[in-house]
């Protein structure tokens, strides 16, 4: 089956979609709905792929959506806990401010189509695995797959977790969480995030789609580069004066044993 027809499919439910939460945000006043939504639009992305690739290996498309499926809902209800109830993001209220009355429609194409265009190409790999009918057997990439997505999952939950809690706790206010996921690694929920896309990808190799490439290539650079370690760590860095002492022992993004002081 063509790979094309059924990915622009996606592609225009994609924009529906992403219209859809912008009118939200319109009348929330809030662009930061956005994030809830963006985990969820994976789990209909390759949920859609699944109804137009009816003659995929079934057991491979199975084990596929479950992952996607796992992965997308638990970020959407994590976002949507830690969200619930609290102004726009600080992000978007900065942007807000800048464009004034126009935020309204410049929101539509700076925050929300872009993200959509984004969450389209990245999608690729969750329909290139479910559409080959061969090999009819799972591989040893499936496994691997399943593997580097089963670390992903752990860091980035059990990352998320750790956050939450040490954030509820007031005498927390001001310091910096270095325990548990969070010795290895000043990023795990992003490191997972990655890994996990990574795990995915392995599913489409597994199917002959190794062009799938770009798409975990691309979201380990918005998480490297642009809207994850990277504008985090320049925030961190000025409001937190002992997170220059937690930068030089621990590693930024794969997780690894500190550093020991001197």
């Amino acid at each position: 089956m063509a790979f094309w027809s059924p990915y622009l499919v996606g592609g225009g439910a994609i924009l529906l979609y992403m219209v859809l939460i912008w009118a939200a945000s319109v009348r929330l006043k809030n662009s930061s709905i956005v994030d809830i939504f963006w985990g969820a639009g994976f789990v209909l992305s390759a949920w859609l792929y699944h109804v137009l690739s009816p003659g995929g290996y079934l057991a491979r498309k199975a084990l596929l959506l479950t992952i996607v499926t796992i992965w997308g809902l638990r970020l959407t209800l994590h976002i949507l806990r830690r969200n619930w109830g609290k102004p726009e993001d600080f992000r978007y209220a900065k942007w807000r401010q800048e464009n004034g009355p126009a935020w309204w429609w410049r929101s539509l194409f700076k925050v929300f189509l872009l993200q959509g265009l984004l969450l389209w190409i990245i999608s690729a790999p969750l329909l290139a695995a479910q559409l080959p009918s061969v090999p009819a057997r799972l591989t040893w990439l499936d496994f691997v797959g399943l593997a580097i997505w089963a670390i992903g999952f752990f860091f980035e939950a059990v990352g998320d977790w750790q956050l939450a809690r040490f954030r509820a706790d007031p005498a927390n206010q001001g310091r910096v969480l270095d325990r548990g996921v969070w010795r290895y690694t000043r990023h795990p929920n992003y490191f997972g995030d990655a890994a996990q896309w990574w795990g995915y990808y392995l599913f489409a190799l597994a199917a002959g789609a190794w062009w799938t490439i770009f798409a975990p290539v691309l979201m380990t650079t918005l998480l490297l580069r642009v809207s994850g370690v990277a504008l985090l760590e320049k925030s961190l860095t000025a409001t937190k004066p002992q997170y220059a002492d937690y930068v030089a022992r621990t590693s930024a993004f794969v997780p690894w044993p500190p550093k020991r002081r001197r």
